[in-house]
């Protein structure tokens, strides 16, 4: 039995309530739709709800990928994708009254293009609705394809998003089928085809990297014209997941953020609670 640091003060927050919180809570089931927010547990989640900011899981909650870090399902068969999710997406963001909406996905490997054209629809179902909205995609990796990375693109997010999640030397440990510098590759080839729209990544802290290793990865994103930057304490979802070797300190945030602007982020979120999402209305 391995044995866990304790969960430092910094990092006991209360869960979100009240009225408004309950009637979205309310909204996102009868849509049967998921929101990133709720499912991990957020810390963030009333805060970001209330500034008009949300993060939704399209494809489903089946991933084809089984990364040692997160909780989403990754033993049973995926569906067929639900063709009608663009349109409920749309009207809950519409009636949520959203700002700022990000839109995620479950690795589906089984699809040809990776779940890219229903990406699309959702974000086109979304401007139908909500012309004034920004949006964000948080994609897989597609398996580097420059296609499927292409038809998100033309969707014209504000921002593209594509966590790299931890150094190179825990990449093939932590994150399973996937690859450090493709993860890189993916993010230049979508600055390089888009100038226009935002880049963005973000690392966890305290899956057994140092801080050297973290500033390598910042140097790493700049190198590839990653714009904006997330840097965030690793949870542990259960005891089947990767242990939690260390709680950085809120002045270990400060620095590594500070750090990050040094080398020229256009934004960055940098603390224990910050999660993808943090902040993420433009």
């Amino acid at each position: 039995m391995d044995s866990q640091p304790i969960k430092p003060p910094w990092l006991r927050v209360k869960a979100p309530t009240g009225e408004n919180y309950q009637r979205l809570t309310n909204l996102i089931r009868s849509k049967r739709l998921h929101t990133v927010c709720s499912s991990a547990s957020c810390p963030n989640m009333g805060e970001c709800w209330e500034q008009g900011t949300a993060t939704f899981m399209i494809l489903g909650r089946i991933c084809t990928r089984a990364c040692r870090f997160c909780d989403v399902d990754s033993y049973s068969r995926p569906g067929p994708v639900d063709l009608e999710e663009p349109q409920r997406l749309a009207e809950t963001v519409f009636e949520m009254g959203l700002k700022h909406a990000v839109i995620t996905s479950v690795t589906r490997d089984d699809l040809q293009d990776g779940g890219a054209s229903h990406f699309v629809h959702c974000l086109n179902a979304i401007r139908g609705l909500c012309p004034d909205i920004t949006l964000e995609v948080l994609t897989p990796d597609f398996k580097g394809r420059e296609q499927d990375i292409l038809t998100v693109l033309k969707a014209q997010p504000e921002v593209f998003n594509h966590n790299l999640e931890t150094v190179e030397s825990l990449t093939p440990k932590i994150r399973s089928g996937a690859q450090y510098k493709r993860s890189l590759e993916v993010l230049r080839f979508a600055k390089s085809q888009a100038p226009h729209i935002k880049t963005k990544s973000g690392l966890m802290l305290g899956l057994g990297e140092t801080n050297d290793q973290i500033k390598q990865s910042l140097q790493d994103l700049r190198d590839h014209q990653v714009d904006m930057l997330t840097l965030g304490q690793y949870l542990r979802p259960s005891s089947f997941h990767h242990e939690v070797m260390r709680y950085a300190t809120p002045e270990e945030f400060l620095e590594l953020g500070n750090y990050a602007r040094s080398l020229g982020f256009w934004r960055v979120e940098s603390g224990p609670l910050v999660r993808s999402s943090y902040h993420a209305r433009l």
